[in-house]
Protein backbone atom coordinates (compact mmCIF):
# COMPACT_ATOMS: atom_id res chain seq x y z
CA UNK A 1 0.00 0.00 0.00
CA UNK A 2 1.31 3.44 -0.97
CA UNK A 3 0.52 6.88 0.43
CA UNK A 4 0.39 10.23 -1.34
CA UNK A 5 -0.01 13.53 0.53
CA UNK A 6 -1.46 16.80 -0.70
CA UNK A 7 -3.62 15.56 -3.53
CA UNK A 8 -5.55 18.78 -3.94
CA UNK A 9 -9.16 18.84 -5.17
CA UNK A 10 -11.75 21.57 -5.66
CA UNK A 11 -14.73 21.56 -3.25
CA UNK A 12 -17.60 19.44 -4.51
CA UNK A 13 -15.50 16.79 -6.24
CA UNK A 14 -16.78 13.30 -5.59
CA UNK A 15 -14.90 10.03 -5.26
CA UNK A 16 -14.80 9.41 -9.01
CA UNK A 17 -12.97 12.70 -9.56
CA UNK A 18 -10.48 11.81 -6.82
CA UNK A 19 -9.87 8.44 -8.47
CA UNK A 20 -9.31 10.10 -11.85
CA UNK A 21 -6.85 12.56 -10.29
CA UNK A 22 -4.97 9.66 -8.72
CA UNK A 23 -4.72 7.85 -12.05
CA UNK A 24 -3.58 10.99 -13.87
CA UNK A 25 -1.03 12.02 -11.24
CA UNK A 26 0.81 8.69 -11.37
CA UNK A 27 0.04 7.77 -14.98
CA UNK A 28 -1.86 4.63 -14.09
CA UNK A 29 -4.27 2.65 -16.19
CA UNK A 30 -7.60 1.97 -14.45
CA UNK A 31 -6.87 -1.75 -14.14
CA UNK A 32 -3.56 -1.01 -12.39
CA UNK A 33 -5.30 0.65 -9.43
CA UNK A 34 -6.28 -2.27 -7.21
CA UNK A 35 -7.80 -0.34 -4.30
CA UNK A 36 -7.71 3.09 -2.69
CA UNK A 37 -9.22 4.99 0.21
CA UNK A 38 -9.03 8.41 1.85
CA UNK A 39 -6.66 8.45 4.82
CA UNK A 40 -6.96 12.15 5.70
CA UNK A 41 -8.80 15.20 4.39
CA UNK A 42 -8.43 18.84 5.34
CA UNK A 43 -9.39 22.26 3.98
CA UNK A 44 -6.51 24.45 2.83
CA UNK A 45 -7.55 28.11 2.92
CA UNK A 46 -4.12 29.68 3.27
CA UNK A 47 -4.31 31.38 -0.14
CA UNK A 48 -7.84 32.79 -0.15
CA UNK A 49 -9.82 33.14 -2.35
CA UNK A 50 -8.28 29.90 -3.66
CA UNK A 51 -9.55 27.23 -1.29
CA UNK A 52 -9.36 23.48 -1.83
CA UNK A 53 -9.49 20.11 -0.11
CA UNK A 54 -6.11 18.50 0.53
CA UNK A 55 -6.26 14.70 0.57
CA UNK A 56 -3.93 12.02 1.80
CA UNK A 57 -4.72 8.88 -0.18
CA UNK A 58 -3.64 5.28 0.43
CA UNK A 59 -3.70 3.02 -2.62
CA UNK A 60 -2.28 -0.20 -3.98
CA UNK A 61 -1.13 -1.09 -7.49
CA UNK A 62 0.32 -4.09 -9.30
CA UNK A 63 3.90 -2.80 -9.18
CA UNK A 64 4.35 -0.62 -6.11
CA UNK A 65 8.15 -0.91 -5.92
CA UNK A 66 8.54 0.52 -9.41
CA UNK A 67 6.11 3.34 -8.65
CA UNK A 68 7.98 4.22 -5.44
CA UNK A 69 11.23 4.53 -7.35
CA UNK A 70 9.66 6.62 -10.10
CA UNK A 71 7.96 9.06 -7.72
CA UNK A 72 10.49 9.12 -4.91
CA UNK A 73 9.63 11.97 -2.55
CA UNK A 74 6.02 12.08 -3.73
CA UNK A 75 5.07 8.59 -2.59
CA UNK A 76 5.93 6.54 0.46
CA UNK A 77 4.78 3.24 1.93
CA UNK A 78 1.53 3.62 3.86
CA UNK A 79 2.33 2.94 7.50
CA UNK A 80 -0.49 1.96 9.80
CA UNK A 81 -0.47 0.52 13.29
CA UNK A 82 -3.44 -1.69 14.07
CA UNK A 83 -4.36 -1.73 17.74
CA UNK A 84 -3.87 -5.08 19.42
CA UNK A 85 -6.72 -5.78 21.81
CA UNK A 86 -5.18 -7.28 24.97
CA UNK A 87 -6.28 -10.66 26.26
CA UNK A 88 -7.12 -11.86 29.75
CA UNK A 89 -7.83 -15.15 31.48
CA UNK A 90 -10.83 -14.44 33.69
CA UNK A 91 -9.84 -16.98 36.35
CA UNK A 92 -6.80 -14.91 37.29
CA UNK A 93 -8.76 -11.74 38.07
CA UNK A 94 -9.24 -11.16 41.80
CA UNK A 95 -12.80 -9.89 41.16
CA UNK A 96 -14.97 -8.35 38.47
CA UNK A 97 -13.65 -4.85 37.72
CA UNK A 98 -15.94 -1.99 38.71
CA UNK A 99 -15.88 1.18 36.63
CA UNK A 100 -17.30 4.38 38.09
CA UNK A 101 -18.63 6.59 35.31
CA UNK A 102 -19.94 5.93 31.80
CA UNK A 103 -18.21 8.73 29.93
CA UNK A 104 -15.63 8.04 27.19
CA UNK A 105 -12.93 6.86 29.61
CA UNK A 106 -15.32 4.56 31.48
CA UNK A 107 -16.97 3.16 28.36
CA UNK A 108 -13.72 2.37 26.57
CA UNK A 109 -12.08 0.81 29.62
CA UNK A 110 -15.23 -1.29 30.04
CA UNK A 111 -15.26 -2.18 26.34
CA UNK A 112 -11.68 -3.46 26.39
CA UNK A 113 -12.18 -5.38 29.61
CA UNK A 114 -15.39 -6.89 28.24
CA UNK A 115 -13.62 -7.89 25.02
CA UNK A 116 -10.97 -9.58 27.16
CA UNK A 117 -13.64 -11.60 29.00
CA UNK A 118 -13.39 -9.77 32.33
CA UNK A 119 -17.15 -9.04 32.72
CA UNK A 120 -16.77 -5.45 34.02
CA UNK A 121 -19.50 -3.64 35.95
CA UNK A 122 -20.14 0.01 35.05
CA UNK A 123 -21.77 2.17 37.71
CA UNK A 124 -23.24 5.41 36.35
CA UNK A 125 -24.85 7.91 38.72
CA UNK A 126 -27.03 9.35 35.96
CA UNK A 127 -29.59 7.95 33.56
CA UNK A 128 -29.28 5.90 30.38
CA UNK A 129 -28.60 8.17 27.43
CA UNK A 130 -32.09 7.99 25.93
CA UNK A 131 -33.69 8.93 29.27
CA UNK A 132 -31.00 11.53 29.88
CA UNK A 133 -31.88 13.30 26.61
CA UNK A 134 -35.46 13.70 27.80
CA UNK A 135 -34.31 15.06 31.18
CA UNK A 136 -31.98 17.60 29.56
CA UNK A 137 -34.61 18.78 27.07
CA UNK A 138 -37.09 19.23 29.92
CA UNK A 139 -34.55 21.33 31.80
CA UNK A 140 -33.84 23.52 28.78
CA UNK A 141 -37.50 24.01 27.87
CA UNK A 142 -39.21 24.05 31.27
CA UNK A 143 -36.43 24.72 33.77
CA UNK A 144 -37.03 21.38 35.55
CA UNK A 145 -33.58 20.45 36.88
CA UNK A 146 -32.51 16.87 37.65
CA UNK A 147 -29.26 16.85 39.70
CA UNK A 148 -28.39 13.29 38.65
CA UNK A 149 -29.38 13.46 34.97
CA UNK A 150 -28.23 16.59 33.14
CA UNK A 151 -25.63 17.90 30.72
CA UNK A 152 -22.80 16.75 33.00
CA UNK A 153 -24.15 13.52 34.49
CA UNK A 154 -25.44 10.45 32.71
CA UNK A 155 -24.41 7.85 30.18
CA UNK A 156 -21.94 9.23 27.64
CA UNK A 157 -20.53 11.87 29.96
CA UNK A 158 -20.41 15.63 29.43
CA UNK A 159 -19.23 15.19 25.84
CA UNK A 160 -22.61 13.80 24.80
CA UNK A 161 -24.05 17.32 24.87
CA UNK A 162 -21.27 19.00 22.95
CA UNK A 163 -20.13 19.20 19.37
CA UNK A 164 -18.81 15.64 19.57
CA UNK A 165 -15.33 16.77 18.49
CA UNK A 166 -12.93 13.85 18.07
CA UNK A 167 -9.65 15.56 17.21
CA UNK A 168 -6.89 15.22 19.77
CA UNK A 169 -3.38 16.56 20.29
CA UNK A 170 -2.28 13.28 21.87
CA UNK A 171 0.50 11.60 19.89
CA UNK A 172 0.65 7.86 20.32
CA UNK A 173 1.98 5.02 18.17
CA UNK A 174 -0.05 2.04 19.35
CA UNK A 175 -3.15 2.60 17.25
CA UNK A 176 -5.44 3.62 20.13
CA UNK A 177 -6.67 6.76 18.38
CA UNK A 178 -7.64 4.81 15.26
CA UNK A 179 -9.28 2.12 17.38
CA UNK A 180 -11.44 4.73 19.12
CA UNK A 181 -12.58 6.21 15.82
CA UNK A 182 -13.21 2.80 14.25
CA UNK A 183 -15.21 1.79 17.31
CA UNK A 184 -17.37 4.89 16.98
CA UNK A 185 -18.00 4.02 13.32
CA UNK A 186 -18.86 0.45 14.33
CA UNK A 187 -21.45 1.83 16.74
CA UNK A 188 -23.05 4.26 14.31
CA UNK A 189 -20.80 7.26 13.60
CA UNK A 190 -20.20 8.32 9.98
CA UNK A 191 -17.12 6.85 8.29
CA UNK A 192 -15.89 10.36 7.54
CA UNK A 193 -14.57 10.66 11.10
CA UNK A 194 -11.82 8.24 10.07
CA UNK A 195 -10.26 10.74 7.69
CA UNK A 196 -11.48 14.27 8.46
CA UNK A 197 -8.76 16.46 9.94
CA UNK A 198 -11.23 17.75 12.54
CA UNK A 199 -13.74 14.92 12.93
CA UNK A 200 -16.97 15.38 14.84
CA UNK A 201 -20.22 13.49 15.36
CA UNK A 202 -22.69 15.95 16.87
CA UNK A 203 -24.91 15.40 19.86
CA UNK A 204 -27.68 13.72 17.87
CA UNK A 205 -25.32 11.02 16.53
CA UNK A 206 -23.49 10.58 19.84
CA UNK A 207 -26.69 9.46 21.55
CA UNK A 208 -27.06 6.43 19.26
CA UNK A 209 -23.33 5.62 19.37
CA UNK A 210 -23.28 5.58 23.17
CA UNK A 211 -26.37 3.37 23.40
CA UNK A 212 -24.96 0.89 20.86
CA UNK A 213 -21.64 0.74 22.70
CA UNK A 214 -23.42 0.01 25.98
CA UNK A 215 -25.34 -2.84 24.35
CA UNK A 216 -22.10 -4.34 23.02
CA UNK A 217 -20.47 -4.21 26.47
CA UNK A 218 -23.49 -6.07 27.86
CA UNK A 219 -23.41 -8.61 25.01
CA UNK A 220 -19.77 -9.34 25.84
CA UNK A 221 -20.66 -10.14 29.44
CA UNK A 222 -20.39 -6.74 31.08
CA UNK A 223 -23.03 -5.01 33.16
CA UNK A 224 -24.11 -1.36 33.07
CA UNK A 225 -26.11 0.03 35.99
CA UNK A 226 -27.72 3.48 35.96
CA UNK A 227 -28.70 5.74 38.86
CA UNK A 228 -25.99 3.94 40.80
CA UNK A 229 -23.84 6.55 42.51
CA UNK A 230 -20.79 5.47 44.47
CA UNK A 231 -21.28 7.19 47.82
CA UNK A 232 -18.46 5.57 49.80
CA UNK A 233 -15.42 3.34 49.52
CA UNK A 234 -14.29 0.54 51.79
CA UNK A 235 -10.51 0.55 51.97
CA UNK A 236 -8.56 -2.01 53.96
CA UNK A 237 -5.02 -2.12 55.29
CA UNK A 238 -3.01 0.22 57.46
CA UNK A 239 0.39 0.48 55.80
CA UNK A 240 -0.51 -0.72 52.31
CA UNK A 241 -4.09 0.32 51.61
CA UNK A 242 -6.23 -1.43 49.01
CA UNK A 243 -9.79 -1.22 47.75
CA UNK A 244 -12.21 -3.79 49.12
CA UNK A 245 -15.71 -2.57 48.23
CA UNK A 246 -17.83 0.35 47.06
CA UNK A 247 -21.07 1.57 48.59
CA UNK A 248 -23.80 2.41 46.08
CA UNK A 249 -26.51 4.97 46.80
CA UNK A 250 -25.66 4.85 50.49
CA UNK A 251 -26.98 1.33 51.03
CA UNK A 252 -25.65 -1.38 48.71
CA UNK A 253 -22.17 -2.84 49.13
CA UNK A 254 -20.37 -4.33 46.15
CA UNK A 255 -17.03 -6.04 46.68
CA UNK A 256 -14.15 -5.55 44.26
CA UNK A 257 -10.37 -5.51 44.13
CA UNK A 258 -10.27 -3.49 40.91
CA UNK A 259 -11.86 -0.03 40.79
CA UNK A 260 -11.55 2.32 37.81
CA UNK A 261 -12.38 5.95 38.58
CA UNK A 262 -13.67 7.54 35.36
CA UNK A 263 -15.82 10.09 37.16
CA UNK A 264 -15.64 13.17 34.91
CA UNK A 265 -14.66 16.70 35.88
CA UNK A 266 -18.01 17.66 37.46
CA UNK A 267 -18.35 14.90 40.07
CA UNK A 268 -17.46 17.25 42.88
CA UNK A 269 -19.08 15.23 45.63
CA UNK A 270 -17.11 12.18 44.49
CA UNK A 271 -13.85 14.15 44.61
CA UNK A 272 -14.67 15.06 48.19
CA UNK A 273 -15.31 11.39 48.97
CA UNK A 274 -11.98 10.37 47.44
CA UNK A 275 -10.16 13.05 49.41
CA UNK A 276 -11.88 11.96 52.63
CA UNK A 277 -10.88 8.32 52.00
CA UNK A 278 -7.23 9.19 51.41
CA UNK A 279 -6.99 8.81 47.63
CA UNK A 280 -3.98 11.02 46.75
CA UNK A 281 -4.82 14.07 44.65
CA UNK A 282 -3.68 17.63 44.02
CA UNK A 283 -5.12 20.87 42.66
CA UNK A 284 -4.12 21.90 39.14
CA UNK A 285 -4.37 24.80 36.74
CA UNK A 286 -7.43 25.12 34.52
CA UNK A 287 -9.25 27.96 32.76
CA UNK A 288 -12.48 29.94 33.07
CA UNK A 289 -14.27 32.49 30.94
CA UNK A 290 -17.27 33.10 28.74
CA UNK A 291 -19.00 31.77 25.63
CA UNK A 292 -18.90 34.15 22.68
CA UNK A 293 -21.34 34.03 19.74
CA UNK A 294 -20.94 35.41 16.22
CA UNK A 295 -22.91 34.82 13.03
CA UNK A 296 -21.64 31.65 11.37
CA UNK A 297 -21.70 33.50 8.02
CA UNK A 298 -19.16 35.97 9.40
CA UNK A 299 -16.84 33.13 10.38
CA UNK A 300 -17.29 31.51 6.96
CA UNK A 301 -16.17 34.68 5.16
CA UNK A 302 -13.26 35.23 7.56
CA UNK A 303 -11.96 31.69 7.13
CA UNK A 304 -12.74 30.96 3.48
CA UNK A 305 -13.32 34.32 1.78
CA UNK A 306 -16.48 35.65 0.11
CA UNK A 307 -16.18 33.44 -2.94
CA UNK A 308 -16.00 30.11 -1.13
CA UNK A 309 -17.92 30.85 2.08
CA UNK A 310 -21.13 29.19 0.91
CA UNK A 311 -19.49 26.20 -0.76
CA UNK A 312 -17.73 24.68 2.23
CA UNK A 313 -18.82 23.11 5.53
CA UNK A 314 -19.29 25.36 8.59
CA UNK A 315 -15.90 26.83 9.45
CA UNK A 316 -14.19 26.57 12.81
CA UNK A 317 -11.33 28.52 14.37
CA UNK A 318 -8.77 28.25 17.14
CA UNK A 319 -7.30 31.46 18.54
CA UNK A 320 -4.76 32.22 21.25
CA UNK A 321 -3.22 35.33 22.76
CA UNK A 322 -0.49 35.80 25.36
CA UNK A 323 -1.00 38.67 27.77
CA UNK A 324 1.62 40.89 29.36
CA UNK A 325 0.42 39.74 32.79
CA UNK A 326 1.68 36.26 31.93
CA UNK A 327 -1.71 34.69 31.36
CA UNK A 328 -2.90 33.01 28.21
CA UNK A 329 -6.31 33.65 26.65
CA UNK A 330 -7.57 31.13 24.11
CA UNK A 331 -10.67 29.76 22.45
CA UNK A 332 -11.86 26.32 23.46
CA UNK A 333 -14.50 23.86 22.31
CA UNK A 334 -15.53 25.88 19.26
CA UNK A 335 -18.98 24.87 17.92
CA UNK A 336 -19.70 25.85 14.29
CA UNK A 337 -23.39 26.39 13.65
CA UNK A 338 -24.03 25.53 17.28
CA UNK A 339 -25.80 26.55 20.45
CA UNK A 340 -24.79 27.77 23.89
CA UNK A 341 -26.33 25.45 26.47
CA UNK A 342 -27.14 25.66 30.15
CA UNK A 343 -24.77 22.96 31.43
CA UNK A 344 -25.54 23.24 35.15
CA UNK A 345 -25.22 20.18 37.37
CA UNK A 346 -25.84 21.63 40.85
CA UNK A 347 -28.72 23.53 42.41
CA UNK A 348 -27.97 27.24 42.82
CA UNK A 349 -25.06 27.22 40.36
CA UNK A 350 -24.95 27.88 36.61
CA UNK A 351 -22.40 26.90 33.98
CA UNK A 352 -22.52 27.10 30.18
CA UNK A 353 -21.08 24.98 27.40
CA UNK A 354 -21.33 24.76 23.61
CA UNK A 355 -23.13 22.17 21.50
CA UNK A 356 -23.67 21.39 17.81
CA UNK A 357 -25.79 18.86 16.01
CA UNK A 358 -24.21 16.75 13.29
CA UNK A 359 -25.32 19.09 10.49
CA UNK A 360 -24.00 22.19 12.28
CA UNK A 361 -26.73 24.30 10.68
CA UNK A 362 -27.37 26.80 13.48
CA UNK A 363 -27.24 30.55 12.80
CA UNK A 364 -24.33 31.26 15.14
CA UNK A 365 -20.84 30.02 15.79
CA UNK A 366 -19.88 29.88 19.45
CA UNK A 367 -16.73 29.19 21.37
CA UNK A 368 -15.43 29.49 24.88
CA UNK A 369 -12.96 32.32 25.37
CA UNK A 370 -11.07 31.43 28.51
CA UNK A 371 -8.17 32.62 30.63
CA UNK A 372 -5.84 30.40 32.60
CA UNK A 373 -6.08 30.29 36.38
CA UNK A 374 -3.70 28.58 38.77
CA UNK A 375 -3.73 27.66 42.45
CA UNK A 376 -2.21 31.10 43.08
CA UNK A 377 -5.47 32.68 41.85
CA UNK A 378 -7.84 30.74 44.04
CA UNK A 379 -5.73 30.54 47.17
CA UNK A 380 -5.09 26.81 47.17
CA UNK A 381 -5.48 25.48 50.70
CA UNK A 382 -6.01 21.90 49.61
CA UNK A 383 -6.62 19.78 46.50
CA UNK A 384 -10.29 20.83 46.28
CA UNK A 385 -9.66 24.58 46.21
CA UNK A 386 -10.15 24.80 42.45
CA UNK A 387 -13.58 23.21 42.78
CA UNK A 388 -14.56 25.80 45.37
CA UNK A 389 -13.37 28.58 43.03
CA UNK A 390 -15.51 27.19 40.20
CA UNK A 391 -18.52 27.00 42.48
CA UNK A 392 -18.20 30.63 43.55
CA UNK A 393 -18.18 31.75 39.91
CA UNK A 394 -21.19 29.56 39.11
CA UNK A 395 -23.11 30.92 42.10
CA UNK A 396 -22.56 34.48 40.82
CA UNK A 397 -23.72 33.49 37.35
CA UNK A 398 -26.84 31.82 38.78
CA UNK A 399 -27.75 34.87 40.85
CA UNK A 400 -26.96 37.29 38.03
CA UNK A 401 -29.20 35.47 35.57
CA UNK A 402 -31.94 34.64 38.04
CA UNK A 403 -31.53 30.90 37.20
CA UNK A 404 -31.17 31.80 33.50
CA UNK A 405 -28.02 32.15 31.40
CA UNK A 406 -26.67 35.71 31.86
CA UNK A 407 -25.96 37.38 28.50
CA UNK A 408 -24.09 40.59 27.58
CA UNK A 409 -22.99 42.42 24.43
CA UNK A 410 -19.22 42.74 24.07
CA UNK A 411 -19.27 46.55 24.06
CA UNK A 412 -21.20 46.49 27.34
CA UNK A 413 -18.71 43.95 28.74
CA UNK A 414 -15.90 46.39 27.95
CA UNK A 415 -17.82 49.27 29.57
CA UNK A 416 -18.75 47.14 32.61
CA UNK A 417 -22.46 47.93 32.26
CA UNK A 418 -25.50 45.66 32.02
CA UNK A 419 -26.85 45.00 28.54
CA UNK A 420 -30.39 46.28 28.00
CA UNK A 421 -30.75 45.68 24.27
CA UNK A 422 -29.21 43.17 21.84
CA UNK A 423 -27.85 44.02 18.41
CA UNK A 424 -27.86 42.01 15.20
CA UNK A 425 -26.38 38.94 16.91
CA UNK A 426 -29.15 37.11 18.73
CA UNK A 427 -28.35 34.35 21.24
CA UNK A 428 -28.79 30.80 19.98
CA UNK A 429 -29.27 28.95 23.24
CA UNK A 430 -30.62 25.79 24.81
CA UNK A 431 -32.14 27.10 27.99
CA UNK A 432 -33.56 30.51 28.90
CA UNK A 433 -31.30 33.58 29.04
CA UNK A 434 -31.39 37.02 30.65
CA UNK A 435 -29.60 40.28 29.77
CA UNK A 436 -27.10 41.16 32.48
CA UNK A 437 -23.54 42.29 33.25
CA UNK A 438 -21.51 39.11 32.70
CA UNK A 439 -18.29 40.95 33.51
CA UNK A 440 -19.34 41.24 37.16
CA UNK A 441 -18.96 37.44 37.56
CA UNK A 442 -15.18 37.74 37.45
CA UNK A 443 -12.44 39.44 39.40
CA UNK A 444 -11.24 42.48 37.43
CA UNK A 445 -7.91 40.94 36.41
CA UNK A 446 -9.68 37.99 34.79
CA UNK A 447 -12.34 40.18 33.18
CA UNK A 448 -9.69 42.54 31.81
CA UNK A 449 -7.72 39.59 30.47
CA UNK A 450 -10.78 38.28 28.62
CA UNK A 451 -11.46 41.72 27.14
CA UNK A 452 -7.86 42.15 25.98
CA UNK A 453 -7.84 38.65 24.51
CA UNK A 454 -11.02 39.17 22.48
CA UNK A 455 -9.74 42.51 21.15
CA UNK A 456 -6.49 40.83 20.09
CA UNK A 457 -8.37 37.99 18.39
CA UNK A 458 -10.16 40.55 16.22
CA UNK A 459 -6.85 41.06 14.40
CA UNK A 460 -7.01 37.44 13.27
CA UNK A 461 -10.75 37.22 12.56
CA UNK A 462 -12.22 40.57 11.63
CA UNK A 463 -15.44 41.13 13.56
CA UNK A 464 -14.51 38.89 16.48
CA UNK A 465 -14.66 41.94 18.77
CA UNK A 466 -17.76 43.41 17.12
CA UNK A 467 -19.79 45.45 19.63
CA UNK A 468 -22.86 43.21 19.45
CA UNK A 469 -21.06 39.88 19.82
CA UNK A 470 -22.92 37.96 22.52
CA UNK A 471 -21.08 36.86 25.66
CA UNK A 472 -22.56 34.46 28.22
CA UNK A 473 -21.29 32.91 31.41
CA UNK A 474 -19.89 31.24 33.10
CA UNK A 475 -17.65 28.80 31.22
CA UNK A 476 -16.14 27.05 34.21
CA UNK A 477 -15.95 23.33 33.31
CA UNK A 478 -13.14 23.50 30.76
CA UNK A 479 -11.08 20.81 32.49
CA UNK A 480 -10.73 19.20 35.85
CA UNK A 481 -9.36 21.43 38.64
CA UNK A 482 -8.08 18.25 40.31
CA UNK A 483 -5.53 15.58 39.41
CA UNK A 484 -5.99 12.20 41.07
CA UNK A 485 -2.44 10.91 41.31
CA UNK A 486 -1.35 7.61 39.80
CA UNK A 487 1.93 5.78 39.19
CA UNK A 488 3.54 4.38 36.05
CA UNK A 489 1.19 1.39 36.26
CA UNK A 490 -1.84 3.74 36.22
CA UNK A 491 -2.62 2.87 39.85
CA UNK A 492 -3.29 5.36 42.64
CA UNK A 493 -1.74 5.28 46.09
CA UNK A 494 -4.50 2.84 47.08
CA UNK A 495 -3.92 -0.58 45.56
CA UNK A 496 -6.53 -1.57 42.99
CA UNK A 497 -7.78 1.99 42.36
CA UNK A 498 -7.13 3.30 38.84
CA UNK A 499 -7.96 6.99 38.11
CA UNK A 500 -8.44 7.89 34.46
CA UNK A 501 -9.98 10.29 31.98
CA UNK A 502 -10.72 13.98 32.05
CA UNK A 503 -12.03 14.10 35.61
CA UNK A 504 -8.85 12.57 37.01
CA UNK A 505 -6.81 15.19 35.15
CA UNK A 506 -5.33 13.02 32.39
CA UNK A 507 -7.34 13.92 29.29
CA UNK A 508 -8.95 16.85 27.51
CA UNK A 509 -11.75 15.67 25.28
CA UNK A 510 -13.71 12.67 24.06
CA UNK A 511 -10.91 10.92 22.17
CA UNK A 512 -8.11 11.52 24.67
CA UNK A 513 -10.38 10.40 27.53
CA UNK A 514 -11.30 7.24 25.63
CA UNK A 515 -7.62 6.47 25.00
CA UNK A 516 -6.79 7.04 28.66
CA UNK A 517 -9.53 4.60 29.64
CA UNK A 518 -7.95 2.08 27.27
CA UNK A 519 -4.55 2.58 28.90
CA UNK A 520 -5.98 1.81 32.32
CA UNK A 521 -7.68 -1.34 31.02
CA UNK A 522 -4.37 -2.40 29.46
CA UNK A 523 -2.56 -1.80 32.76
CA UNK A 524 -5.08 -3.96 34.62
CA UNK A 525 -4.68 -6.76 32.11
CA UNK A 526 -0.88 -6.51 32.26
CA UNK A 527 -1.02 -6.73 36.05
CA UNK A 528 -3.28 -9.75 35.72
CA UNK A 529 -0.86 -11.47 33.33
CA UNK A 530 2.05 -10.77 35.72
CA UNK A 531 0.08 -12.42 38.48
CA UNK A 532 -0.07 -15.61 36.41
Amino acid sequence: MLRVNQLNMAPGCGEEKIREKLLQTFHLEPEELLEWHIFKRSIDARKKPEVFYSYTIDFSTKNERKLLQKYKGRLRPAARTDYQVPECQERFLPSRPIIVGAGPAGLFSAYLLAMAGCRPIVLERGAAVEERVRDVEKFWKEGVFNPSSNVQFGEGGAGTFSDGKLNTMVKERHGRNRFVLESFVKFGAPESILYEQKPHMGTDVLVDVVRNMRNEIIRLGGEVRFRSQVTDLEITGSRKKSINAVIINGCEKMYTRILILAIGHSARDTFRLLHRRGIPMESKAFAVGVRVEHPQKMIQVAQYGDKMAGRLPPASYKLTHSLENGRGVYTFCMCPGGYVVNASSEEGRLAVNGMSYSNRNGENANSAVIVTVTPDDYGAHGPLSGIEFQQRLEERAYELGGKKIPVQRFDDFCANRPTTKLGDVLPQMKGAYRLANVRSIFAEELAGSLQEGILAMDKKIHGFARPDAVLSGVESRTSSPVRVLRDENMESGVEGVYPCGEGAGYAGGITSAAMDGMKVAEAILRADSRAT
